[in-house]
């Protein structure tokens, strides 16, 4: 393969999960029921806070917005994962590589409202007489503002930076989708700028919420420590505990991918990784956040109950007399 220039190139061929057709059908109809849980799932959470007043606290203000970005982050790759599966296909075309990647946004964007979820933990957990003070709605309405602009300002570099790579026709993505770290790295052309830019937004962007997750947990413990009762104890860390499943099987697992490609310089551990926080874990948190959260139980039985309401009711064929 000759390398060509960026702008003649059409498409690149996305080799997937596996490259064996019998296994396919199993691949398609896991992630198409996968998917389809994930956008199900997220969206009553979503419901189930605009329409309980109960629910107009800024903790479930971010689940709402998570839960947005977890719809976004699977809409992005898992579309196209299954089209390609069906017509039996393998290519993205040039933009639609791109744009996959301008849109890993949001699995940013998840990072950092994990982080502001982290940090309102704290608060209610740490300095309860003030937390409505502080957490007022127009500090949580900025929090996810500057979120999205720092993760669409971090997106859009990436993007622009990729555009003056030269790729060779042909170019085959060992992936799913276009992750930048595997386009980056099959790029024809000198690759060394990028690869700085890309891992120092890791360094300044990405270390920096990660400890403020672990600052804040630190104090949440500290805290729960000073709690006398038992049952004190109990219910403070009941607060947190599902943010804290959810973390725990974010990081572990986007660690595992970068980890994993860097001691084994496997493509096919990576993208066994990439499929857990790009597709199971957005499948889980409405999992997570609703089995042991009684508002939300109540909320989502309400909307159930809304919705047997208005379903019509099926009746037989009437016997004439």
């Amino acid at each position: 393969m000759e390398p060509g220039n960026d702008t003649q190139i059409s498409e690149f061929i996305l080799l997937g999960l596996s490259e064996e057709p019998e296994v396919h059908p199993l691949i398609f109809g896991l992630f198409l029921s996968m998917y389809l849980i994930t956008v199900f799932g997220n969206l009553l959470i979503i419901l189930s806070v605009s329409s309980d007043s109960h629910l107009h606290t800024p903790m479930y203000f971010f689940l709402a917005n998570l839960s947005f970005v977890d719809i976004c982050f699977t809409s992005t790759t898992i579309p196209k994962m299954l089209w390609n599966i069906q017509v039996q296909g393998k290519t993205i075309t040039y933009t639609g590589c791109i744009s996959q990647i301008f849109f890993s946004v949001f699995g940013f964007l998840e990072n950092l409202l994990l982080t502001v979820m982290a940090y309102d933990h704290f608060l209610a957990i740490s300095h309860p007489l003030h937390y409505t003070v502080i957490m007022n709605p127009r500090l949580c309405g900025l929090l996810v503002l500057v979120s999205w602009l720092i993760s669409v300002l971090n997106s859009l570099l990436q993007s622009l930076m990729l555009l003056q790579l030269s790729f060779c026709e042909g170019m085959e993505i060992p992936h799913f989708f276009c992750e930048i770290n595997q386009v980056v790295g099959h790029a024809c052309s000198d690759t060394l700028l990028n690869d700085m830019v890309m891992y120092f937004g890791i360094v300044i962007l990405g270390c920096p919420p990660v400890v403020g997750v672990l600052y804040s947990y630190s104090k949440i413990v500290s805290s729960i420590c000073r709690i006398s009762s038992a049952q004190g104890k109990y219910k403070a860390f009941s607060t947190c505990a599902s943010h804290l499943s959810v973390v725990s099987l974010f990081y572990s697992t986007v660690l595992g991918v970068y980890l994993s490609s860097a001691a084994t310089q496997s493509s096919h551990a990576s993208t066994v990784a990439s499929v857990v926080y790009t597709v199971v874990t957005p499948m889980l948190n409405p999992f997570i956040y609703s089995l042991r959260n009684r508002d939300i139980k109540r909320a989502l039985k309400r909307i159930v109950g809304v919705i047997m309401m208005h379903v019509p009711m099926v009746v037989g064929p009437k016997k004439c007399p």
